[in-house]
């Protein structure tokens, strides 16, 4: 199971593998100098606090280090990590590449390494155009967990019963219909029958 030390770990091993100090590193992407001191990674109350997905993008964007690498760090530190399949977004709404439970599925999936979720049929899925701008941008990739809990507010997949595979806020989930937020404004956002949709699955990371 992925600890709250190990992705700190692998920001710290990041930044000096990249000749920063987390400060430095925290300032090099544009970030308040403190985001990844030792204060920042607990309450006062000391519960445990996850970086960002943002701020892990930036520091991503700002070494120029690919997702695989930071995975590698923290791999280094003894997390176990493991491949999960991955296929684009839009190629997912064909058929054969999920069971009924929403499991990834055929032979047709690449794979990345992730660290482990304790999810094993947690699957990433590539962004290929800009629909869901400013969200998510055309060569994103999102992890999606089948087994997470899905709450109201969260972003998830739902997979509609005609075979389309769509990413969107989850508003409320009532016994009759399913309320859907798009995360582009531009689009509008869906009210789906219950019977209509196949599964949902929150979405628990992007590398963006």
């Amino acid at each position: 199971m992925l600890k709250h030390a190990d992705v700190w770990q692998a920001i710290d091993s990041l930044a000096r593998e990249h000749g920063f100090s987390a400060s430095g590193l925290a300032r090099r992407a544009g970030l308040d100098p403190t985001t990844f001191n030792k204060s920042k990674r607990a309450t006062r109350e000391g519960k445990l606090r996850w970086p960002s997905t943002e701020s892990i993008s930036k520091i991503l964007a700002a070494t120029g280090a690919p997702l695989g690498e930071f995975i590698s760090y923290i791999g280094e530190e003894g997390s176990s990590y493991r491949n999960i399949p991955v296929i684009a977004l839009a190629q997912a709404g064909g058929t054969g590449f999920f069971d009924d439970s929403g499991y990834p599925t055929g032979q047709s999936w690449d794979e990345v390494p992730f660290p482990d979720l304790g999810d094993p049929h947690a699957f990433g899925l590539e962004i290929g155009d800009k629909t869901m701008e400013p969200v998510y941008r055309e060569g994103d990739m999102i992890v999606v967990s089948p087994q997470a809990t899905v709450r109201r507010g969260d972003r998830v997949v739902v997979r509609i019963l005609d075979g389309e595979l769509i990413a969107k806020q989850l508003i409320r989930r009532t016994a009759n219909k399913v309320e859907l937020k798009s995360l582009n404004p531009l689009h509008e956002d869906p009210i789906l029958a219950n019977e209509d949709v196949a599964w949902i699955a929150r979405i628990v990371w992007a590398s963006q």
